[in-house]
């Protein structure tokens, strides 16, 4: 493996630990979803989230 293909995976696991990925997954679906929408912001996107972590709760192991 060369130094390209190792910095393209570590900046692919760190974008998926961070979230970042998860936003982008979300923008490319709301896109195809909802072509003539404005695309939420990233605050947006985590005011959603948020809100909807609360109105949702899952039961948790500890």
């Amino acid at each position: 493996m060369n130094a390209r293909g190792w910095a393209r995976r570590v900046r692919w696991y760190l974008r998926e630990l961070t979230g970042e990925a998860e936003y982008d997954r979300y923008c490319e679906r709301h896109r195809r979803h909802h072509p003539f929408a404005p695309v939420p912001t990233r605050r947006e996107y985590q005011v959603l989230r948020a809100r909807h972590r609360e109105e949702h709760p899952h039961s948790r192991c500890c």
